[in-house]
């Protein structure tokens, strides 16, 4: 453990530079640059509001705040793991040339994926003190479930870096994979609204779960039920240990394929 930790205190610096250059290309000759990590989000949230909230008339309040709290959380899921999955793949020039933990590469783009999240944070809290909801004590606590929807997006980031260096069909497929996930994720609609062996699916779902730990800390003040606290918590944290063991049982074979 001794060793693990002082080589990731040693490629530190390398990991800040991954960082940077993720968040540069993505933003490369943009004009307004990151600020499309606010804009984004908002712009989404202003068309589809418009069109579930009057071609739905889901009986919700405050609809925009509903909506957008679902896009922070899906959003980063879906865009960190579909940018970590070639991230072997994209960086094998250096993986051929010198020594570098490989999990470094999936680190950074989650990292990066991360501030992107904080920045989609904001722009929910613009729009909150915009529509002038109410800002409960209780969003402080919001930082749990952002934990661990980061905890997991790594662990299935690591799971999807391994098998995409052999199965590159994977990275075509994921897409369908995440729309289909999307709708299996309360972020348009309310979960009363569902037959309940439709729900029963949804929250076998451990995103569902992090968007309702994260609706109850910013929307509706309230504490989380431990049930729903615990399906948000330990299936991140196996997939983390999951994608821990993928990844390092088969990070020797990578320069085979890459």
């Amino acid at each position: 453990m001794r060793n693990i930790l002082a080589k990731f205190k040693r490629f530190t610096p390398l990991l800040s530079e991954l960082v940077v250059r993720d968040v540069k290309t993505k933003y490369r000759r943009s004009v307004l640059g990151v600020l499309w990590t606010i804009l984004n989000p908002l712009l989404m949230m202003i068309v589809l509001s418009i069109v579930f909230s009057h071609l739905f008339k889901f009986d919700i309040d405050n609809y925009p705040i509903y909506l957008l709290s679902g896009q922070v959380i899906f959003n980063f899921f879906s865009l960190s793991t579909t940018m970590c999955m070639s991230t072997i793949i994209d960086n094998a020039p250096l993986i051929k040339k010198v020594y570098v933990p490989k999990y470094m590469f999936v680190l950074s783009r989650t990292i990066s994926g991360a501030i992107n999240l904080l920045a989609s944070l904001a722009a929910l809290i613009i729009v909150m003190l915009f529509t002038r909801a109410e800002l409960h004590y209780t969003a402080i606590l919001s930082v749990l479930p952002l934990v661990s929807l980061i905890i997991l997006s790594l662990g299935v980031s690591l799971i999807l870096a391994t098998c995409v260096v052999k199965f590159r069909d994977i990275m075509h497929l994921y897409s369908v994979f995440t729309t289909a996930l999307m709708y299996l994720t309360p972020v348009i609609y309310p979960m009363e609204s569902l037959p309940l062996w439709v729900k029963k699916v949804v929250m076998a779902n451990p995103i569902t779960s992090i968007l309702i730990m994260f609706r109850d800390f910013m929307m509706y003040g309230t504490m989380p039920e431990w049930p729903i606290v615990l399906m948000a918590t330990v299936p991140s944290i196996l997939f983390l240990l999951v994608g821990l063991i993928v990844f390092y049982r088969n990070q020797d074979e990578f320069i085979l394929y890459v």
